[in-house]
């Protein structure tokens, strides 16, 4: 099964990612880490994110987590840095970011903080704005409006969790901004015309 698993990570995640995903894993099953294991965003997705992160190198993720996403970001570019918010402190992901490697580790900033607080003062118009938090359509609304008007012109915001019967906030709130865009199963991507 694990061997599965690693080949299909291959198939999609680019060769940095998809070794450290794997070291990763294993790192989490050591620790009895259920939370990542269960709560990692899936290979196929991460392939997609970075797929639309290409060329872009100011990114946002809203939602940590234990930091894969943001640590996947990194990895798929050495120029790109990556600010992830996240109002919960996971003491799990230091490690995955001591696994990541110093060079990476210096290209993400996490701050403790709930996406919807929006970017800090003087910040870089972000160029991909990953929104994986709440959940809920009123934080996801307030979320929205705040990136939105810091995204850099051409920038994306990426939804996740669309059209999961889990997390009906999202689905809904993306239906009552009237956005368009593409949806990559659980992904909603939205791409400002400015």
């Amino acid at each position: 099964m694990r061997g599965e698993v690693l080949l299909a990570e291959a198939r999609v995640l680019p060769p940095r990612v998809a070794w450290f995903r794997a070291r990763a894993r294993r790192l989490a099953l050591r620790t009895d880490d259920e939370f990542t294991v269960a709560s990692a965003t899936r290979a196929d997705e991460v392939g997609r994110l970075l797929e639309l992160a290409r060329g872009r190198r100011a990114v946002v993720e809203l939602g940590t987590g234990t930091a894969w996403t943001a640590i996947a970001f990194a990895l798929a570019d050495r120029e790109r840095r990556v600010v992830s918010y996240d109002p919960t402190r996971r003491e799990e992901r230091e490690r995955y970011l001591e696994l990541a490697g110093r060079s990476v580790r210096d290209r993400i900033t996490l701050l403790d903080r709930p996406g919807e607080s929006g970017p800090l003062a003087g910040a870089e118009a972000p160029e991909l704005v990953f929104v994986d938090s709440s959940h809920e359509r009123e934080e996801t609304l307030a979320t929205f409006g705040v990136w939105h008007d810091a995204l850099a012109p051409g920038g994306a915001v990426v939804f996740h969790d669309y059209d999961d019967p889990r997390y009906p906030g999202v689905t809904e709130a993306i239906r009552e901004l009237g956005l368009r865009g593409e949806s990559h199963g659980h992904l909603f991507v939205w791409i400002s015309s400015s």
